[in-house]
């Protein structure tokens, strides 16, 4: 019977390290995500401290709690 030859290996570790990058990178910009969706006025803001400084768990708590802090109702007189 002849032999079959592929360059499939077996991935005990590479898929699961796959699929957890996968999942941390989309959570990296989620303080972003939250700012857009609720239009708060400071998406951008959010966006670039997110950006820049979210490898830095610091960072990225800074711009988390700037997506869900409560928006500030101007009151018109």
């Amino acid at each position: 019977m002849p032999r079959i030859v592929t360059d499939q290996k077996t991935r005990v570790v590479s898929a699961p390290v796959a699929i957890i990058v996968a999942i941390l990178t989309a959570g990296y910009m989620l303080p972003w995500a939250i700012a857009a969706v609720r239009g708060t006025h400071n998406a951008w803001s959010v966006f670039w401290i997110n950006l820049l400084l979210g490898w830095t768990v610091v960072g990225w708590i800074i711009a988390l709690v700037m997506s869900i802090k409560e928006h500030r109702i101007l009151a018109v007189r």
